[in-house]
């Protein structure tokens, strides 16, 4: 593994990252949180960039690049907090892509012509509970106990009441039996986890630069806040938290895009250190903001509710702490190790 972006993988930072910067400031954020949680208007714009299908096979419409390329714009993705599902459309097209059979489809998903993602939850009496962009994707896949099930219907289009004001949504699935391959169903959502991972790295850089420009701006006793040693120590902290989660995250994805042994491992261990220290970062930075942090009118509180609410998709993050240490040690069965 690379510990730099190579050539490629920097233009391709650059390319997304100046256009998410004029395509999704926070004006857009907000005003697509107000129609619940999704700019279909950024998502064509991204569908022209391209984004959609970069990462699926050349013979379905995609660009051929890697699983890390995408990690690379899932950073640039998270900083912007751009209200798209960019993350679940790509990892939902790749699983069908792997599956195959559904090339058609998978041309429309490329496109940017369809919208897919992925119920991460198990499925209870057929319905899936919080599914990210459930609200607005009309191709949902789920799992069940025989294998991958997919539904395309229409999307409700009403998003869920939800902290982090993400077009959340319950679907009803309709048991479409599409494959029995389990484990493409576990790398997918592993792909997820790695992804949202690389998001949070670019949610939580974008944070500190935030806190670090109103330290500079804010005066108290006739100085900068900035200079204050309590604040300095609390965004090196941060900093360094998001520099080991960058690692981790990209690692991840690299593990994963070569089948590496302990690729689920990592993308777990990516995902949980990844959030914690997103959270860390918008916690310092909001609390460094004062009241102001708090107030709607300031971005800060953006990036905090969306800390918060990323991996709460995936589903209570105590559940991932038991799937790594099940992993590890073991499974436990009655408070004794199996």
């Amino acid at each position: 593994m690379q510990t730099r972006f190579t050539e490629d993988e920097l233009a391709v930072q650059d390319a997304f990252r100046t256009f998410f910067a004029n395509e999704s400031p926070s004006t857009v954020v907000r005003e697509a949180e107000r129609a619940g949680g999704f700019s279909a208007d950024l998502w064509n714009g991204l569908a022209a960039m391209g984004g959609p299908g970069m990462a699926l096979p050349g013979s379905v419409g995609g660009g051929d690049a890697t699983l890390c390329d995408l990690a690379v714009v899932a950073d640039v993705y998270g900083a912007h907090l751009a209200p798209v599902p960019l993350v679940e459309h790509a990892v939902a097209a790749r699983l069908l892509a792997t599956i195959g059979g559904y090339d058609e489809l998978v041309v429309e998903l490329a496109n940017g012509g369809s919208l897919a993602t992925m119920a991460l939850r198990p499925l209870v009496d057929g319905i899936a509970r919080f599914v990210p962009a459930g609200a607005v994707a009309d191709v949902v896949l789920g799992h069940v106990d025989d294998g991958i099930v997919l539904d395309r219907s229409m999307p409700p289009g009403d998003a869920l009441p939800n902290t982090g004001g993400l077009p959340l949504a319950h679907r009803r699935l309709a048991n479409n039996l599409i494959s029995v391959d389990h484990v493409a169903w576990s790398h997918a959502v592993d792909e997820w986890r790695a992804l949202t991972a690389a998001a949070y790295v670019g949610l939580g850089r974008r944070v500190i630069e935030m806190g670090v420009e109103y330290s500079r701006e804010r005066i108290q006793f006739g100085v900068p806040i900035g200079t204050f040693q309590a604040l300095q120590q609390g965004y090196a902290d941060a900093s360094t938290r998001m520099e080991g989660a960058h690692l981790l995250a990209h690692r991840a994805a690299w593990a994963l895009e070569t089948r590496q042994p302990d690729a689920s491992r990592l993308a777990g261990i990516a995902l949980l250190f990844a959030a914690e220290a997103a959270r860390f970062a918008t916690d310092r930075s909001m609390q460094y903001h004062g009241g102001y942090g708090f107030s709607e009118e300031y971005d800060v509180q953006l990036y905090h509710r969306r800390a918060t609410a990323w991996i709460l998709q995936l589903g209570d993050p105590s559940l991932e702490y038991a799937r790594l240490a099940d992993a590890e040690f073991g499974p436990v069965d009655g408070g004794k190790a199996a």
